[in-house]
């Protein structure tokens, strides 16, 4: 008997040492360093054409037919691997990309020498996005810096039917025909401020690195921001963030949708239905920042069936809550801020909203509280958006108003010595 089970105990140490030494000496994994959120885009104007090159260019429903379309994306954290996530959350039918690749960005569509790579999908150049599909890229060595300029360059060879996309893409992309993914540049052609079927970017990145999901709206996607600027404020807190040593490991991903309401679809689908696809399926999530509920309020003013309670609005809440706590990951409660004056506002709304916005301050549903409201009333009127932030339509903050946003961040909380890092 005592032969037996000292044969069991070698025999675990064993396996156990050869599981230890299989495990990664560096202890890396995957973080999403950009992501953005997908809708099906409807139709829509035809994008901007190039003065030199006044050709049509297919857009909206009309969707791509051998053409190579370059995005230009802006990282959070840096890493020396990256890998590329493709999908199509919303198609009826399958998407062949005949070529992609990744490289560094220096200004325009212009890469980087030297840094370009050509992805590969299951060792091979091309791919098919099938309805609701994500693909992993291949991991390509790249090394790119914290806050650097990617360019994802995907070629469609065939008809792709209707565009899996993000409209507020806030930096150009560059549309021309033929297989240009490799091109140094391109020129001519056309160009959007829109994504397409580019969900995000992954790095490899150290043990203690991990993800912010900034969850929301226009006003966390950036709308009435300078583009190509990099002024939205998850933007601007990954910028903050990346500046201070005890915090450069927190990624950012802007998971914003204009027009995106909590409890219904509207321009995308709900905050509540997209939680899954859009926060828990994210590289290495830690942390998630809510900002949703002011289109809900907002939309009595034009369908008043659809109006709102504040109880409606913190029990979508909870339920977000609930299931981020679920999957280990903490939640930031960030209050609405001021809309008086914008087209759908109504003193009915206003209420809900300060209700909405008290819960999230004093019932410590969250881990953390970020007020916005706070950081952009204008004093004198805390209703109002502060004027000096205020771009005209009482509702999205300028660029000076994202940036006070992001100051609102006590940084603290991420790792655990702010005042509100512990719930």
């Amino acid at each position: 008997m005592k032969l037996r089970l000292t044969t069991v105990l070698i025999l675990a140490q064993l396996c156990g040492a050869a599981f230890i030494h299989a495990q990664p000496a560096n202890k890396e994994h995957w973080v999403a360093t950009w992501t953005t959120a997908q809708l099906l885009a409807r139709d829509q104007p035809a994008p901007q054409t190039a003065a030199t090159t006044p050709r049509p260019q297919a857009a909206g429903a009309r969707g791509y037919n051998n053409q190579t379309v370059r995005m230009v994306v802006r990282a959070s954290i840096g890493g020396r691997r990256l890998r590329v996530k493709l999908a199509s959350a919303f198609a009826s039918a399958p998407v062949a990309v005949g070529a992609a690749h990744i490289a560094i960005r220096v200004k325009e569509s212009e890469i980087a020498p030297g840094t370009d790579r050509a992805l590969t999908f299951n060792g091979k150049p091309s791919c098919t996005i099938g309805p609701g599909m994500v693909i992993l890229s291949d991991p390509v060595d790249l090394n790119a810096p914290p806050l650097a300029d990617l360019a994802v360059s995907l070629y469609f060879p065939g008809e792709t039917g209707p565009l899996t996309s993000h409209a507020t893409g806030l930096h150009t992309t560059y549309v021309a025909d033929g297989d240009l993914t490799g091109q140094t540049a391109i020129t001519g052609g056309s160009t959007t401020q829109s994504y397409y079927w580019l969900a995000g970017v992954d790095v490899l990145a150290p043990a203690n690195a991990s993800l912010i999901v900034a969850f929301g709206d226009s006003i966390t996607d950036g709308a009435r921001s300078t583009p190509e600027t990099n002024h939205a404020w998850p933007s601007l807190l990954a910028a903050r963030l990346a500046a201070k040593k005890d915090t450069a490991h927190f990624a950012v991903a802007n998971m914003g949708i204009g027009g995106n309401r909590l409890l219904r679809d509207g321009t995308g689908a709900s905050a509540l239905a997209r939680f899954d696809r859009d926060v828990l399926s994210q590289s290495g999530v830690s942390w998630v920042v809510v900002l949703e509920g002011i289109n809900d309020i907002g939309r009595e003013a034009t369908v008043p069936a659809e109006a709102v309670t504040a109880d409606e609005l913190i029990g979508a809440y909870k339920q977000i809550i609930e299931r981020a706590h679920t999957h280990g990951i903490k939640v930031v409660g960030a209050t609405l801020t001021p809309y008086e004056g914008a087209s759908y506002s109504r003193e009915t709304g206003e209420a809900v909203r300060e209700a909405l916005n008290q819960w999230i301050r004093s019932s410590g549903a969250c881990d953390a509280v970020v007020d916005f409201e706070a950081a952009t009333r204008d004093p004198a009127n805390p209703k109002h958006i502060r004027a000096d932030f205020d771009p005209g339509d009482h509702l999205h903050p300028n660029d000076a108003g994202y940036q006070a946003m992001a100051d609102a961040f006590d940084l603290g909380i991420f790792t655990g010595k702010g005042k509100a890092g512990k719930r």
